[in-house]
């Protein structure tokens, strides 16, 4: 595979000018209609009647058109370096509308019911022709999502098929467009029943690893730009039958060969289910810290994971951000009215303007970006549903980005917490901060000092600032 440079490795916790669609728009693309190549191939269009996206303007009420996407102002950085925006392939073309108490409620024209070699090149050929239509650059894979196992699922045979869909991906995604990144999905199959990395049976760990591998040597030739390690599967439902030390260091050698393979290849660079060993973004920054792996990864940051973990995707991403691990961020939502991994399109521009703060003030996220890892509600059954949702969402973080740049600028919010603090700016604050600040001293210093006065944390004085600015 021709050599290219990966950049990071991410633990998950524009306008396309040279993509050839080969068809003309009298051909759309559903199973009775004849738009076949010499080989059988199906090449008409996807999406017909559905231009290219353009920006309207906030004033805009067309719904297939991008409102909120513009940052006018010269000391920032464009609005297309902040976001970075990413289709994810699993939800969008595989989502099938189902859920734990209902069948399947969409079939897109253009499937037909399997997941042969042809269909999966046929689904390769819808992505590209959305990311053109979108203005996107950038898309997510899982390996198996986008190509078939063997008919007898060994793994060289599945190999095979996933060399040919990504041959067909490299000819479609040109020059302009690539992977945000790409990741092994080891959760599925029956054989990660009790996880991969952490599977009790060393047959399955071999069968992961080599996955991984595989998966990241795609990723690579794609010029993928970040390689993704989701661990659904990595914990366990009972502590009376598990060896969890044993399991933690099977998943920290799992990563170190990960580590060791990046650079061989040249890169320069997780969804709760019950006690999962990545749970949180602090669970895994203290994994890494144990294993020495805290340089060698960063953090994928999902936002209905975080709400599922307990805590708040702000929070998540904060914590990423001070430990110097935020890499890249899930956009999507959950119900708090429902207990399961919703994956819904980021409306709440509130939401967003907290994500935004904390992307801004990590200086953003290159080579990580923002991933669409959400799906259309199982009642949206339209194909311009799934244009729709994407532009919304990108409309949402687009608001909460300018939204952030109100307070950051007007600098209100951050004055505030700066004078909550304030008395820690004495030089005996001065001297805690930097370790110098012995009991010995601070018992003389609160003798001294009397009975401290409390301020008042102005918490509704925060949140009207923040308000002001949505």
């Amino acid at each position: 595979m021709r050599s290219a440079k990966f950049l990071l490795l991410l633990i998950s916790l524009n306008v396309v000018s040279n993509i050839v669609i080969a068809a003309p728009p009298t051909c759309p693309a559903h199973l009775g209609g004849d738009c076949a190549n010499g080989s059988g191939e199906w090449e008409g269009e996807f999406f017909p009647g559905i231009p290219k996206i353009k920006y309207e303007g906030p004033s805009s009420k067309n719904p297939l058109a991008l409102s909120g996407i513009m940052l006018k102002r010269d000391s920032w950085k464009k609005m297309k370096d902040w976001m970075r925006f990413s289709v994810a392939f699993w939800h969008t073309f595989r989502g099938t509308g189902g859920d734990p108490f209902g069948a399947p409620t969409k079939m897109w024209p253009w499937e037909d019911g399997t997941n042969s070699l042809a269909m999966a090149k046929r689904r390769m050929r819808a992505n590209f022709e959305f990311i053109e239509k979108l203005g996107v650059d950038r898309w997510c894979f899982h390996d198996k999502i986008i190509a078939p196992d063997g008919s007898s699922s060994l793994l060289m045979e599945t190999n095979a098929n996933l060399d040919e869909v990504v041959a067909l991906a490299k000819e479609l995604q040109g020059t302009k467009v690539r992977p945000l990144w790409g990741t092994a999905q080891l959760f599925h199959h029956p054989r990660y029943t009790h996880g991969g990395a952490t599977s009790s049976e060393l047959g399955v760990y071999l069968y992961a690893a080599a996955q991984v591998k595989k998966a990241m040597e795609v990723t690579h030739y794609l010029g993928g730009e970040n390689y993704v390690f989701w661990g659904g599967r990595e914990g366990y439902q009972s502590l009376l039958n598990t060896d969890m030390e044993r399991e933690l260091n099977h998943m920290a050698r799992f990563l170190e060969a990960a580590a060791a393979y990046k650079k061989k290849i040249g890169f320069k660079a997780q969804e709760p289910t019950k006690h999962q060993y990545d749970w949180d973004a602090a669970t895994a920054a203290n994994f890494l810290r144990k294993y020495g792996l805290i340089d060698e990864f960063k953090l994928n940051i999902e936002c209905n994971h975080a709400t599922l973990s307990g805590h708040s995707c702000h929070h998540e991403l904060e914590t990423a951000r001070i430990n110097g691990l935020l890499g890249n961020i899930d956009a999507n939502t959950g119900d708090p009215q429902i207990g399961w991994d919703t994956d819904q399109f980021m409306m709440d521009v509130a939401e967003a303007t907290l994500v935004m703060l904390s992307v801004v003030k990590n200086g953003g996220l290159a080579p990580g970006g923002f991933n669409f890892d959400a799906k259309l509600r199982r009642e949206s059954t339209d194909v311009e549903d799934i244009f729709i949702a994407h532009i919304a969402g990108m409309d949402t973080l687009a608001r909460g980005l300018r939204n952030a740049a109100k307070l950051i600028e007007d600098g209100s919010l951050s004055e505030l917490v700066r004078k909550r603090y304030q008395s820690f700016d004495s030089e005996l604050g001065a001297q805690i901060e930097a370790g110098k600040g012995d009991f010995d001293l601070l018992e003389k210093k609160a003798i001294k000092w009397g009975e401290p006065t409390v301020a008042s944390a102005k918490q509704e004085l925060a949140e009207m600032i923040f308000q002001s600015a949505l």
